[in-house]
């Protein structure tokens, strides 16, 4: 019998759990669990002043590709064929993104940029979209997020499921604190599968 697992698992994630299956192949082919923009660490964003110069609003944002698919029930090895396992399928692997929002703001209070403080509640939105090659809308999110504090995270579920292998994708994002600022920006993303279906038969290679 077949049964669905939905694998919310990053590139990097499911490359690490393969990676002796995959010997030295798995370090090459290796990536990131997610994409961001600005590239670099978690306290890398992209700033910007309000025209009075008493306020910063920055953001960062990161799109998560994610996976899923199904298992199928395959027969054990030559001579203890009763030993039944679940493996993954090739065939119904498709991408689950997921778009993970952060920022902070900082107020002035005495001189202008100088003196800041990151307090108070703030009402932030989100808002993601993922567009095919050809301009397409094929995904979106948007989110008002009222009383937040000053620096915050959010992670938001796409909620559509992407068919692998359908080419390259451009993600345009934002964040706006309402009332001061909006940031936001673009990201790429090439759908291919190669990677897990090189993992998963190689996987069943190792079984068989």
């Amino acid at each position: 019998m077949k049964r669905t697992r939905i694998a919310a698992l990053a590139l990097a994630t499911a490359t690490a759990a393969l990676a002796p299956l995959l010997g030295q192949a798995a370090t090459a082919a290796e990536v990131t669990a997610y994409l961001q923009d600005p590239a670099g660490g978690e306290k890398t964003m992209k700033s910007m002043w309000t025209k009075d110069e008493m306020h910063k609003v920055e953001a960062q944002f990161r799109f998560h590709p994610g996976v899923q698919y199904k298992t199928v029930t395959r027969t054990g090895p030559p001579g203890a064929p009763e030993f039944e396992r679940q493996a993954p399928d090739p065939e119904t692997l498709a991408w689950l993104p997921a778009y993970e929002f952060a920022w902070q703001v900082s107020d002035s209070t005495v001189v202008k940029k100088a003196v800041t403080v990151k307090e108070g509640a703030h009402p932030i939105v989100v808002h993601a979209v993922l567009r095919r090659a050809d301009r397409a809308k094929v995904g979106e999110v948007r989110k008002e997020l009222t009383g937040k504090p000053a620096t915050g995270r959010e992670k938001v579920a796409g909620g559509k499921r992407i068919a692998c292998d359908t080419g390259e994708y451009t993600v345009e994002w934002s964040v706006t604190r309402s009332g001061y600022a909006t940031l936001g920006g673009t990201l790429r993303w090439n759908s291919s599968c190669e990677q897990y279906r090189t993992a998963f038969a190689s996987n069943h290679g190792q079984q068989r």
